[in-house]
């Protein structure tokens, strides 16, 4: 008797596997979108004579009517943008924003009835990242972007990733500091990248690499090279006039030695 109500709940059990394994099966599959802000998207299932486009907790957002072949908008904030070709078929929705993103059914009644589940995601365009210089003594350099959807900042060198930055919130500025080895600077990149855009900066030239101690030590030489130059002038500016005073002394013996002789002869 224990045997016989064993059994009956194993093919109970393998039978409610096998019914939600089919209906699991039976749901459509959702492909993934994506747009960009601004730009177009077209759904890419068919619908030639009737069917409708669904989206979200909106429900029925468009309707092909058979025969006519019309597109009739249901709900108001898509009117103008969303738009259906009667040759391919496609729903297109056009100057997408980020509020677009979400899941689109279309709903294909042409012959019978079937249905094809979109997740659309929408995208800014990134801006090009700012490499700055942080410390110009270490070369310390810091690049940043602001912050969007799955955005990520990394740094390279040549194909090796250093680092890489992101965060889920949307409103702050990524930063991502880097020190750079000023014999290979020029194969450091920043880059911004998410799914539709991807932009690359690199080291700015002023980053140079400089030791404090030469630098001091060049300091103090050029100081003792003025102070030697200073020197070198008073010297030569003592010298020159030490020489005219001289020559103007002479000058005044050789006059008093002329008089005396020329007196004495007189006398």
């Amino acid at each position: 008797m224990l045997f016989s109500q064993r059994k009956k709940l194993k093919v109970t059990l393998l039978y409610l596997f096998v019914l939600c394994s089919a209906q699991h099966s039976a749901q459509p599959e959702t492909s993934q979108v994506k747009g960009i802000v601004g730009k177009s998207l077209s759904f890419p299932e068919k619908v030639l004579k009737s069917g409708n486009l669904l989206h979200g907790d909106l429900g029925n957002i468009a309707l092909v009517y058979p025969g006519e072949q019309t597109l009739t908008y249901l709900v108001k904030i898509f009117k103008n943008r969303l738009h259906w070709n009667n040759v391919t078929g496609f729903f297109t929705l056009s100057d997408l924003q980020m509020d677009d993103s979400g899941v689109y059914t279309v709903e294909n009644t042409d012959e019978g009835k079937t249905t094809h589940t979109f997740h659309l995601t929408v995208y800014y365009v990134l801006s090009k990242p700012q490499v700055t210089v942080h410390d110009n003594i270490s070369c310390s350099v810091v690049c940043s972007v602001e912050n969007g959807r799955e955005v990520t900042l990394s740094w390279y060198r040549g194909g090796e990733i250093l680092n890489q930055t992101s965060s889920p919130d949307l409103n702050i500025t990524l930063s991502l500091p880097l020190k750079v080895d000023v014999q290979t600077r020029d194969s450091y990149r920043c880059e911004a990248a998410n799914p539709v855009s991807k932009e690359t900066a690199v080291v700015p030239n002023p980053c140079i690499e400089s030791d404090p101690s030469k630098v001091a030590d060049g300091d103090e030489r050029t100081r003792g090279c003025l102070i030697i130059a200073v020197i070198c002038v008073l010297v030569a500016s003592g010298l020159v006039g030490l020489a005219i005073y001289l020559k103007r002394r002479n000058g005044h013996s050789h006059t008093g030695g002329a008089n005396r002789y020329t007196r004495t002869g007189v006398t």
